[in-house]
């Protein structure tokens, strides 16, 4: 029995690279913080307690690099 080739494809494309911060966020403003991160084409990955205080969020965000 031959083995089968795999077909592949004629073009493949480029992998995102990406650009990450980190943002505190204020319990009093958190939605105005992300809208405003947001608006500027930032993705919210994940909100984590902070490193030093767990009462203190922080956000990961990304957006494909320019």
């Amino acid at each position: 029995m031959r083995a089968r080739r795999l077909a592949t494809p004629a073009k493949v494309g480029r992998m995102t690279k990406w650009e990450y911060a980190t943002v505190p966020l204020l319990v009093h403003a958190t939605k105005q913080i992300l809208d405003t991160w947001g608006e500027d084409g930032w993705e919210l990955v994940q909100v984590v307690p902070g490193p030093n205080n767990p009462e203190q969020l922080v956000a990961y965000l990304k957006r494909p690099k320019p």
